[in-house]
C-alpha cells in the first residue's frame, strides 16, 4: 500500500491558512493548489499522515479508478468504532468497495485515544469520554479541508458513516455544530446528545444537541446488540435507547411528529418525512443483528422512485443510495433477509470484520472477544 504523509504548519494570520511545507497525496503545497480539479491521481488505497492541534494524525484514504481529476466527485467518511483502526474499518464496512464501483473518495481517520488492543484506536468524544485525547472535531475538519484542497471534491456531496464508537463520535460532531455532511449514517451508534436522567428516565441532553443545520440521518441497529442495546440501559455513555435518538433527530430536523412504520419478520423500518430542507430520518431495527455491521450478511430489498424492478442491496449500498438522494428519494421495503445459511458464520473480524461476508465456516469465530470489544 503506497503512503503520504502531511506536515502542517500554521501561519499565525485570521485564516490561520495552512502553509509549509504541505505534502498531501504526494504533492506539495502549490501542486495541490492546482490538483483540487484537473490532475489525475493513481487510484488505490493510501496511508496518510497530518498534524492537527500539534498532535499526528493517521487516516487512510481510497481514490477509485474513475477518478480524472477534472470532474467532482463525492466523499464519504468512514468513522471506526472502539477498539479498531481505519483498515479495519474499511474491511467491514466495504466502503472502499463500493467507491470504486461508483466512482467517489473515501477517507477513514483514526481516533486519538489509544485502543484496548494492539494497533487500534477509540474516540475523544465529546462530553463523554473519560479519557484524555485531542481534539477530534479539530481532526475532522483538517481532514476535510485537506481533501477538499487536494482533490476534485464535490462539496455539496460530502457524507459520512460511523459504526459504533464511531457513531457516538460523529452523532456529537454533527450535534456541535459543524455542518459539512450532506447526510450521515450509523450502525449499532446514533446518539441525539449526552445521556441525563431526569424523573427517572434517561433521555438527550437537549443543550448538548444543537446542530447548524437539518441533516439526513440513516440508521441501523440491533435488537441483540448487548454493548450499545436498541431498548436502552448499557453503559454511561449509551442509557437511553435507540427509538429515544430517532425521535430525537426527527425534531431537530422539524419533521412530521410521527413515523412511517413497516414491521416485517426480520425488520423494522421508521421513516421520518416531511422534515426541514428536503431532509429525512430513516430506521432499521434488525430483529437478529448483534453488535456488528449488517454488510452482506442482511439484504435489503430498495426500489427507487420510478423504477419498477426490486433491487437487492446491503447495508452499505443502502446506505450510499442514501446519501445519493440526499436521503429522501428511496423507497424502503421492509423484506430483509439474512443471505448466510444456518451453517455459515460471519467472517472473522481479522478477515475484514464480523458481518462483512458470509464464511463457510461452522467454528466459532475466534476473534468474537475482538468483535464484542469493539465499542
Amino acid at each position: 500500500m503506497a503512503s503520504s504523509t502531511v506536515s502542517h504548519r500554521a501561519r499565525a494570520s485570521v485564516l490561520a491558512r495552512a502553509v509549509a511545507g504541505l505534502f498531501l497525496f504526494g504533492v506539495s503545497t502549490v501542486a495541490a493548489e492546482a490538483a483540487t480539479c484537473g490532475s489525475p491521481i493513481e487510484p488505490g488505497q493510501y496511508g496518510l499522515t497530518f498534524q492537527s492541534g500539534g498532535v499526528d494524525r493517521e487516516a487512510v484514504y481510497v481514490i477509485p479508478s474513475s477518478y480524472t481529476g477534472k470532474k467532482k466527485v463525492p466523499l464519504v467518511l468512514d468513522f471506526h468504532g472502539s477498539n479498531s483502526n481505519p483498515k479495519v474499518q474499511l474491511g467491514r464496512s466495504h466502503w472502499n468497495e463500493v467507491a470504486e464501483r461508483e466512482g467517489f473518495v473515501v477517507m477513514a481517520l483514526a481516533g486519538s485515544l489509544k485502543g484496548e488492543l494492539p494497533n487500534t484506536h477509540a474516540w475523544n468524544v465529546p462530553g463523554v469520554t473519560a479519557g484524555e485525547g485531542a481534539d477530534e472535531s479539530a481532526a475532522i475538519r483538517q481532514l476535510l479541508k485537506l481533501a477538499k484542497d487536494t482533490l476534485c471534491i464535490d462539496a455539496t456531496k460530502v457524507y459520512a458513516s460511523g459504526y459504533s464508537g464511531g457513531g457516538r463520535m460523529l452523532s456529537q460532531y454533527i450535534c456541535n455544530g459543524f455542518g459539512d455532511f450532506a447526510a450521515a449514517g450509523f450502525v449499532m451508534g446514533l446518539r441525539a446528545g449526552t445521556p441525563v436522567e431526569e424523573n427517572g428516565v434517561w433521555q438527550p441532553r437537549r443543550e448538548s444537541c444543537q446542530p447548524s443545520r437539518p441533516v439526513s440521518i440513516i440508521a441501523f441497529s440491533g435488537k441483540k446488540d448487548h454493548v450499545n442495546p436498541f431498548e436502552g440501559g448499557g453503559r454511561a455513555y449509551w442509557r437511553y435507547g435507540g427509538e429515544v435518538a430517532l425521535n430525537r433527530w426527527a425534531e431537530l430536523n422539524g419533521c412530521e411528529t410521527r413515523a412511517s412504520l413497516e414491521t416485517g419478520k426480520n425488520a423494522d423500518v421508521a421513516t421520518y418525512a416531511g422534515c426541514r430542507a428536503g431532509t429525512s430520518v430513516v430506521s432499521y431495527v434488525i430483529a437478529s443483528a448483534d453488535h456488528a455491521w449488517p454488510a452482506r450478511t442482511v439484504r435489503f430489498r430498495l426500489a427507487s422512485n420510478g423504477d419498477k424492478a426490486i433491487r437487492e442491496v446491503d447495508a452499505t449500498d443502502r446506505m450510499w443510495e442514501f446519501f445519493r438522494a440526499s436521503g429522501g428519494e428511496m423507497i424502503a421495503t421492509v423484506a430483509v433477509e439474512n443471505a448466510c445459511g444456518d451453517k455459515q458464520k460471519t467472517a472473522a473480524i481479522s478477515d475484514g470484520g464480523q458481518g462483512t461476508r458470509c464464511s463457510p465456516s461452522s467454528k466459532p469465530d475466534s476473534n468474537a472477544r475482538l468483535v464484542s470489544d469493539d465499542l
